[in-house]
């Protein structure tokens, strides 16, 4: 249970204590709302928009219904479209598939780091010369 400093703070920031931060074993409960507080309500390198958009999107990988939830709201906060949530949990979706066809199939990681490294380069030199298509 988070302390009455801590409570006083959450009812200020959210309008009350969600039950579950209730839920939270000490010494960890006033620790997990300073993480939620900063990283997800505070201003950081990401916009609120962007933090809503990569929750959506772990929410939907990890199978999460309360984080899906929580995230989706967020991001109809930060007026993310439907089209664009659509997209976050497809993109989602990708990278978890790919991610079990790689380590179900055991591919080399460094040899993985070498061919990604080649296609970034790659992928640098084909937008070069369409930039400077423009002069």
């Amino acid at each position: 249970m988070v302390s009455t400093q801590t409570q006083q703070e959450i009812e200020r920031t959210l309008g009350q204590v969600p039950s579950w931060m209730n839920q939270l074993a000490e010494p960890a409960s006033d620790h997990s709302w300073g993480i939620f507080r900063d990283l997800t309500l505070g201003e950081s390198e990401l916009t609120p928009r962007e933090k809503a958009l990569v929750g959506v999107g772990v929410a939907a990988a990890v199978g999460c219904p309360y984080c899906s939830h929580f995230h989706r709201e967020e991001a109809r906060l930060a007026e993310v479209s439907d089209d664009e949530l659509e997209e976050t949990v497809t993109l989602a979706g990708t990278t978890r598939y790919f991610s079990t066809v790689l380590h179900g199939n055991e591919i080399d990681l460094d040899d993985f780091v070498d061919e990604t490294d080649e296609i970034v380069n790659y992928l640098k030199e084909q937008e070069a010369p369409a930039a400077g298509a423009d002069d």
